[in-house]
């Protein structure tokens, strides 16, 4: 039976409308409590332990906590009607896609540049697009700004979970052994930043991708679908370009020579007590301020999307 999302207009001639929600269970919040508890005692007993073979839950657990809790969270705020099915699939189906595909692609396309951190964010937000068109390939009737940034924030999200998986694996194994602290902080670090990432990113492109999708379920590129696409591209190469531009910003306002090296390394050599409050206000500032402009893109889509005669989510089931 087809539906269309309850809080939308009534649904076409011979569409039935389903009954009401029941009301938000906040599985979401359960989901953080419960998974924050089980992360930090198998934290605490691997240490206490050493036993390396509980490093695979501590990854797993840390990785997927994180992006699973705000991909529940879109759920139950604006996705009910879509069905946990769908968005289970955009976020295992389409994360684990999406993290294939910009694996490759980045392999033999991107080299050491300037442009390298829009290279990857051109190349992420396109492979993340795609991956969430191939699991509403059989769904022609999804579509509406409403599910196409519940699907776009799974999707993305899902790309979180098994990229953070992959650089806390890489945190752990050293040249000198397993480093349990490293992992520990780098799940952490990237479980803080996951929400402001690559799952608001898509969901902002995947709004705009669904809200021009024709009836009958084709996908169209207008120039507005376009234009988000690069917008979100560069807010990522942004994101990913924060220290960096830190380190310029702090050559600059110090007036430290312009050395080579230091763009090579990527960091100031024997920075003083100044440079270092500089280099932590400029990096932190800067995720700053791309996450707001980020909130704020998505929060003014939402609102133009929900005007009156504007479409809504619809859901096969």
């Amino acid at each position: 039976m087809e539906h269309s999302t309850p809080d939308g207009p009534s649904p076409p001639s011979g569409v039935p409308r389903v009954g009401a929600p029941a009301p938000r269970s906040r599985l979401w919040l359960r989901c953080l409590v419960g998974g924050l508890v089980l992360w930090l005692v198998t934290v605490v007993v691997t240490y206490g332990t050493r036993n390396t073979n509980l490093l695979p839950t501590v990854i797993l657990l840390g990785s997927f906590l994180t992006p699973t809790v705000f991909a529940l969270w879109a759920y139950e705020r604006d996705g009910r009607g879509l069905g946990a099915d769908l968005l289970m699939g955009s976020f295992a189906i389409g994360g684990l896609l999406g993290v294939l595909g910009a694996s490759v692609l980045e392999t033999y396309l991107l080299h050491p540049s300037v442009g390298l951190f829009l290279g990857v964010g051109l190349i992420e937000e396109a492979v993340k697009l795609i991956a969430l068109m191939l699991v509403l390939r059989r769904r022609p009737r999804v579509r509406g700004v409403r599910a196409g940034t519940v699907l776009g924030a799974a999707v993305g999200f899902g790309f979180a979970a098994f990229e953070s998986a992959g650089y806390a694996f890489n945190a752990a194994v050293t040249a000198g052994g397993l480093d349990l602290r490293a992992l520990v902080e780098t799940e952490i670090l990237r479980g803080l930043l996951a929400p402001f990432g690559h799952g608001l990113w898509t969901a902002v492109a995947g709004g705009v991708l669904l809200a021009h999708r024709e009836p009958g379920g084709r996908f169209r590129f207008p120039a507005p679908v376009v234009v988000t696409y690069l917008g979100v591209a560069v807010l990522h190469a942004l994101w990913d370009s924060v220290h960096g531009i830190a380190v310029l910003l702090v050559v600059l306002l110090t007036r430290t020579s312009l050395e080579a090296r230091l763009f090579a390394d990527g960091y100031v050599p024997r920075p003083t007590a100044e440079q270092r409050h500089l280099f932590t206000l400029f990096s932190v500032g800067g995720l700053v301020v791309v996450t707001l402009v980020g909130l704020g893109w998505l929060r003014a889509l939402v609102r133009g999307g929900s005007g009156p005669g504007r479409t809504r989510p619809a859901a096969d089931p």
